[in-house]
């Protein structure tokens, strides 16, 4: 039996955030104005001792109501959180779907492709050679040389998806890019990241879809007022948080 490779371990992770009375972070002046009293202010643990070791080719989907601490812990694992208490281990850089590829909207859906593929390391070449699969995959061949500005927020997420999936990531996660679409976009996202994990990438997919979860993941782990309450099969993981979520209706 092939012994498998450890790609991102999540080692007893907390994030606090310190939050206003207000209900605002604070930051800048804020801290200095609060700072020596201690008033006006509270902890949130947005996580609390998260630990799991994902490895390569899986692909991991992450469910869990609005809040419970799926975007921090992403975050959190791509690097853009600093972690409180713990740690994250990965063995290459985490890319986080859009992140690498962010559009500007004065400009056309044409030249944010080339912008998204330089930002993502391809040569003008390379991206010259993908550059008609980007366009047709995100279903904008007809609106691709108007500016961004006047594209919807699908149209965006859609263009987003297609350009950060033209690369074959080691570690990619995404967060809720399923969601934008129609059905037949869906499908073609879902056999993407399939194409991806077969590649021997390794995915976290967060989403609030369970047919998503259940048609692209190898695993799923659910969090919960930022506590990792289950992580197993999909299917297994998937039934137990629908059967909480009517409990508590």
């Amino acid at each position: 039996m092939t012994e498998r490779k450890p790609v991102v371990v999540v080692d007893h992770l907390d994030v606090d955030y310190k939050i206003l009375a207000t209900g605002r972070r604070a930051t800048g002046d804020s801290k200095k104005l609060i700072r020596g009293t201690g008033r006006g202010m509270r902890t949130v643990n947005a996580l609390k001792d998260i630990s799991f070791t994902a490895y390569e080719g899986e692909s991991v989907g992450v469910i869990g109501f609005n809040g419970s601490g799926k975007s921090t812990l992403m975050r959190a694992i791509v690097g853009l959180t600093p972690a409180t208490r713990g740690a994250v281990y990965a063995a290459s850089r985490p890319n986080m779907l859009g992140v690498g590829a962010s559009l500007i909207g004065e400009l056309s859906g044409e030249k944010n492709v080339m912008l998204g593929g330089l930002a993502l390391g391809f040569t003008k070449g390379e991206i010259d050679d993908k550059y008609d699969d980007i366009v047709d995959f995100a279903g904008l061949r007809d609106f691709i040389d108007m500016p961004m500005r006047a594209y919807s927020s699908g149209m965006i997420a859609r263009l987003k998806f297609s350009i950060a999936t033209s690369r074959q990531h080691e570690i990619l996660i995404v967060d809720e890019a399923l969601s934008v679409g129609d059905r037949e976009f869906r499908e073609r996202s879902e056999e993407r990241i399939r194409a991806i994990r077969e590649a021997a990438g390794t995915i976290f997919l967060v989403s609030h879809s369970s047919s998503s979860i259940l048609d692209t993941c190898t695993r799923c782990i659910w969090i919960d007022k930022g506590v990792l309450v289950m992580d197993g099969e999909p299917e297994e993981v998937v039934d137990a948080y629908k059967l909480f979520r009517r409990s508590i209706k």
